[in-house]
């Protein structure tokens, strides 16, 4: 498995650097084929496997990540930017995206002669169109946050916009990289509704839409204007959602796909040991279980501490993941600038049985439903917390299915306990979107003062030192606080055939399409 690691050392070395802006970049690839070698093979079509339908073709309702079908985004509309593996921002649709003020203010500058792909400009006009789109509630984006951080937007020409910021965000062009604000929709055909977009969807992206059939697969077709010539290498792709781990790994060795956008530990591992081609990025955070603490039990901070004592990770990575998973022991990884040896929970079967017990005799007894998304390791995720709490008293478990529809789940707050994640290679916008009061993206909702501030100095901090520190108190407050139980390290990655070339993906495991090519 080729683990993406050769630019680690780098990133701690140039990260200071990064903390007033945008390094420069240009069009080219963030990282190196994992499968064939040699040059690129033009011509083919792909067959890619993803982990969720999507529900919408309108880029503002899309997450940018491996589990909410980004790489639909990159097809369609492209990208202004990509990072590496080490952070460092890679610039493609935008020329640039700097600061002089410590990220108060931010001017965007993009490539002269972008077009859509019907022929129209893609222009600033366009760009700020978008930014505010995600940016109202009425749009229902899984980035709203980010693009809330946004006060205002102002066209200074076709291929300039500033941007003021709510408060200075330094690492603000992570945001852009990670969200829904990194693609660009047609404004005149976003205008025209959904109905019509979601048919006839205007991008800038390598491939146009052939069809779509929803909850089977989306066709996608070579976009002769692509501003990158030659990509993409591929005439056309076809993307199918598979939810089942095995049935998706199943696919791919069977022939029945080209590359299977894949987190489970276990298909990695067979993969690996079969020989494929593998890509896995490595990212700092990880799966959590999110206890709400909007309702009982989880108001309770004595039921959130019990049920983290109680949990055996190692346990339930063996049960999930067959013990190929990396449990989370730290929020950084060991590569992270960032990186604390202090570790976020300990498991203690002792404490947290006097904790059920003292909650049951003030009539308070720990009972709670673990919702699960429709995938296979996420229920046996949810089995393996209902069968630990088992042997406990004073305990109940429940486990219910429920649709993944992340973004009905942050404007509901309907549940319990739930598998989130928060997974990133800079900490910003990704942690403090997760965890602080007001964020939308606050699965576990609680609202903390002190945590608050710690995140949003490791925001706004303009050194390394400040920004270490700030959310080395920020990672003491969530293991006190204990909103989330962190379970394994994230995996997002791509496996593929062995003629397969091109395999890059920037962000949270956002794979490009235009890079990807296969031998003949």
């Amino acid at each position: 498995m080729r683990r993406r690691t050769r630019l680690l050392a780098t990133a701690v070395t140039c990260c200071a650097a990064l903390l007033l802006g945008a390094c420069g970049g240009g069009g080219d690839s963030t990282s190196p084929s994992a499968g064939a070698s040699g040059k690129p093979v033009a011509g083919g079509h792909g067959r890619i496997l993803t982990l969720s339908d999507l529900r919408s073709l309108d880029p503002g309702t899309i997450g940018n990540a491996y589990a909410s079908t980004g790489v639909v985004g990159n097809a369609l509309y492209g990208t202004l930017m990509t990072n590496d593996e080490a952070g460092e921002i890679r610039y493609q649709m935008a020329e640039s995206f700097t600061t002089t003020d410590n990220g108060r203010t931010f001017t965007l500058k993009l490539r002269p002669g972008l077009v859509f792909s019907d022929g129209t400009p893609l222009n600033a006009e366009a760009v700020k169109f978008n930014w505010d789109r995600v940016k109202d509630p009425a749009t229902g984006s899984p980035h709203r946050s980010e693009a809330s951080m946004i006060a205002s937007t102002e066209v200074v020409d076709d291929v300039t916009l500033t941007a003021t910021m709510v408060t200075q965000v330094p690492k603000y062009a992570q945001s852009v990289v990670t969200s829904s604000l990194n693609w660009i929709a047609s404004p005149a055909a976003l205008r025209k509704g959904a109905a019509a977009f979601d048919a006839t969807p205007i991008g800038a992206g390598p491939f146009t839409l052939q069809s779509w059939t929803r909850q089977a697969e989306i066709r996608l077709v070579k976009n002769p204007r692509y501003w990158d010539a030659p990509k993409p290498y591929l005439d056309g792709i076809t993307m199918r959602a598979v939810l089942d781990s095995d049935q998706r790994y199943n696919t791919l060795i069977s022939d029945g796909a080209d590359v299977a956008v894949e987190t489970n530990w276990i298909n990695l591992a067979k993969a690996e040991k079969a020989g494929l081609p593998t890509d896995l990025l490595p990212l700092s955070g990880g799966y959590f279980i999110a206890l709400n603490t909007r309702r009982e039990p989880f108001n309770d901070i004595r039921a959130r501490q019990a049920v983290a004592a109680a949990l055996d990770i190692d346990a339930l990575n063996l049960a999930a993941y067959n013990g190929t998973g990396t449990p989370v022991d730290t929020l950084f990884s060991k590569a992270s600038p960032f990186y604390s040896d202090t570790p976020l929970r300990k498991a203690d079967k002792a404490t947290a049985q006097r904790l059920f017990d003292e909650l049951a005799a003030e009539g308070k007894p720990v009972s709670f439903t673990f919702s699960t998304y429709p995938s296979s390791e996420n229920r046996a995720i949810a089995e393996n917390v209902q069968a630990q709490l088992g042997s406990f008293k004073n305990v109940k478990v429940e486990v219910a299915t429920v649709d993944y529809r992340i973004g009905a789940m942050r404007t509901t707050h309907d549940f319990d306990a739930i598998v989130s994640a928060a997974a990133f290679q800079d900490p910003e916008p990704r942690l403090l979107a997760n965890f602080t009061g007001n964020s939308p993206a606050n699965m576990p909702g609680l609202v903390d003062p002190e945590l608050d501030r710690n995140l949003l100095a490791g925001r706004t901090g303009t050194s390394l030192e400040q920004r270490k520190a700030a959310y080395d108190a920020a990672q003491a407050r969530l293991t006190e606080a204990m909103p989330a139980i962190f379970l394994t390290r994230s995996a997002p990655a791509v496996i593929t055939g062995k003629n397969v070339g091109g395999i890059v993906q920037y962000g949270t495991g956002s794979l490009l399409p235009e890079d990807l090519w296969i031998a003949k």
